[in-house]
This record gives C-alpha cells, sequence and structure tokens, in this order.
C-alpha cells in the first residue's frame, strides 16, 4: 500500500514539474526568482524523499513457523532479553 503511495507521489511531482518547469524563471531578480529556485529546491526534496522511501522500504516479515500462531519463537525471546 505504501508503495503505491509512493509511486503516486512521485507521478503528481512529476507532473507539477511538467506544468511549472517552463512558467518557472530563475534568471528573475527579486522575489520571483527567490520562489522559482525555492520551489524546485522543493520539488526536488519531494522527489528525493519518495524515491529513498522506494527503493529502501524494509522488507516485510516472514510470517512464522506454522503451528506457533501469536507465539514468540525460541530464537526472537533470546534476542528480546539479550542487551548487547
Amino acid at each position: 500500500m505504501k508503495k503505491q503511495r509512493y509511486i503516486l507521489c512521485l507521478l503528481l511531482t512529476g507532473a507539477l514539474l511538467y506544468y511549472a518547469a517552463p512558467r518557472l524563471s530563475i534568471e528573475a531578480g527579486g522575489l520571483e526568482g527567490a520562489f522559482a529556485i525555492g520551489w524546485l529546491v522543493l520539488a526536488t526534496f519531494v522527489i528525493a524523499g519518495n524515491l529513498a522511501a522506494l527503493l529502501f522500504s524494509p522488507a516485510k516479515a516472514s510470517k512464522g513457523i506454522k503451528g506457533t500462531k501469536g507465539k514468540t519463537s525460541t530464537l526472537r525471546k533470546k534476542k528480546l532479553r539479550s542487551f548487547g
């Protein structure tokens, strides 16, 4: 479910960049130029964050061993008890 959200955010950001990039003038002076640069930087952050979340998301945990429904395995219990 989360991966679909990340892909959707990437597609929406791409569409916004496709629409806005030709209209933003980086060379403009004053507030207009600052807004254009700030908007592009924030769009880059959005793309980088969603790509990082999509590429480096942890793998799903296994369902466990059959017959141990709701029980914690002994190896996991030992790991939980150890402090190092």
